[in-house]
């Protein structure tokens, strides 16, 4: 794992490399877009992550907001009660490559690596 853009303050940890991968596909998408990084009911653990690029105008009052170098990353309160020290780094390995989530609160997780149990 790469080492995270800033000290454990921030309750969503982003490692360089990830921030470099998602300042890329922002740029790609050709619009100033924010991450939003949740959690959903499902996945073989119970518990899945998601993630997705939206528009700054949806955040709302019932957001987290965490800025790295100016670019956000937003979470609903809810989903940051499971996520909370999550360090989302990535890989460009051709097995096993992508975004990786490493989340201090999973009891157990997929061998995928991309839903948890608490």
């Amino acid at each position: 794992m790469t080492q995270a853009t800033q000290p454990q303050q921030r309750g969503i940890q982003l490692s360089e490399t990830a921030l470099r991968q998602v300042k890329l596909l922002q740029q790609r998408q050709g619009q100033d877009l924010c991450l939003r990084v949740g959690v959903r009911q499902g996945g073989c653990s119970g518990m899945s992550y998601m993630m997705d690029f939206e528009d700054k105008s949806k955040i709302t009052t019932h957001d987290e907001v965490f800025d790295y170098e100016g670019f956000q990353i937003v979470c609903d309160r809810k989903s940051l009660l499971y996520l909370y020290g999550l360090m989302l780094d990535y890989s460009d390995a051709m097995i096993g490559g992508g975004f990786q989530f490493t989340n201090p609160n999973a009891n157990q997780t997929c061998g995928c690596g991309k839903s948890f149990g608490v």
